[in-house]
């Protein structure tokens, strides 16, 4: 079996380790590698699963509306949130899926955030669109530094949400951080970690970010980054494969590539 991730860059993705890990657990031969692909690149890539020659592939930035577009049949949870993530076969064509959606609330659930409180979704991309799908049917405001940005978001996905300013929180809420800051060691405003009960932070990198480590200092419970991409990486896996990979296999692997890293850096 031939997989891959799509994207531009993904040179720093944990998915070819966290798959080949899951392929050898399962007993299935077969690879996943990371491709660095700009808009002609991902054509061809599609081109190659229509052909038979990929088995499947995640897409990741810039691609996701690319990958939407170039779809024959999506599923429910890509339609609202107009985004794919996993590209794969069937007898109607090339189909579109969004396992971030699973991924969300995999993660939820492992790390014991709150399933009665409200939650707060920063941000106003495809990551928000699927954080509001995932969490369909509890108390949702999206705030994004651009407010028309966030009730466009709430109008694209059909998900009921209120629209809040930048820096704002919905009072007692679990908030979920769909941006990316973070990711090069900022941490979110000090008020909206405040008024937070629990933290949903998205972004991720060879450690903690600076909301998280606050977070877990505060003794809330916290989802990080790795949590989401585990569990949307056991989805598209179950997509695939049929199998239902043991999650803790593509954690071990995401943090043992992550630990390789460090060490490399280190010389």
């Amino acid at each position: 079996m031939r997989l891959a991730v799509l994207g531009s860059p993904v040179e720093h993705s944990l998915s070819p380790a966290m798959h080949r890990a899951a392929l050898a657990a399962s007993g299935i031969s077969g690879d996943y590698s990371a491709l660095d692909v700009d808009a002609s690149g991902f054509d061809a890539a599609v081109a190659l699963i229509r052909e038979g020659g990929l088995d499947g592939a995640n897409v990741t930035m810039p691609h996701k509306a690319r990958a939407y577009s170039a779809c024959d049949t999506r599923s429910v949870t890509a339609v609202q949130a107009w985004a794919v993530n996993t590209l794969m076969m069937d007898d109607e064509g090339l189909v579109g899926d969004n396992t971030d959606v699973a991924g969300i609330r995999a993660a939820w659930e492992w790390s014991g955030l709150a399933d009665d409180a409200p939650v707060t979704v920063l941000g106003a991309g495809g990551a928000s669109a699927a954080a509001l799908v995932a969490l369909n049917g509890r108390r949702i405001a999206v705030a994004a530094r651009r407010r028309d940005a966030a009730a466009a978001l709430v109008k694209r996905t059909g998900v009921p949400a209120a629209t809040l300013e930048w820096g704002e929180v919905l009072p007692g809420s679990v908030v979920v951080n769909a941006t990316p800051i973070g990711m090069r060691g900022e941490s979110l405003p000090e008020e909206v970690l405040e008024e937070a009960v629990g933290l949903f932070d998205m972004a991720y990198g060879d450690q903690p970010t600076g909301s998280v480590t606050e977070s877990r200092r505060r003794g809330i419970p916290v989802a990080e980054g790795l949590d989401m991409l585990v569990g949307q990486a056991v989805e598209s896996f179950r997509l695939w494969t049929g199998v239902v990979v043991d999650p803790q296999i593509m954690r071990g692997a995401g943090r043992a590539e992550i630990l390789r890293r460090k060490m490399s850096e280190r010389g």
